[in-house]
């Protein structure tokens, strides 16, 4: 199997200039738990965790909201 080169590239949309509410979030899920959230899917997005700190370090540079509190909508 082939790996992915592009692994930061491909996840380029989360450190967008944020919509308003902005889409995606961090999530401080757990004390050693940080995730990407995606309002409008209502789900975490998956993020490689070879990936990970440069996804969250961009998307904090683009000024991404960071939140402990569950950022989704109640499921159901």
């Amino acid at each position: 199997m082939s790996e992915r080169t592009d692994l930061p590239d491909h996840h380029s949309a989360l450190w967008q200039a944020p919509a308003t509410p902005p889409r995606w979030v961090i999530w401080h899920a757990s004390e050693d738990e940080v995730l990407v959230f995606d309002r409008e899917f209502n789900i975490p997005v998956a993020v490689d965790d070879a990936a990970l700190e440069e996804v969250l370090r961009r998307m904090r540079g683009a000024g991404a909201p960071e939140s402990d509190d569950y950022p989704g909508r109640p499921c159901g």
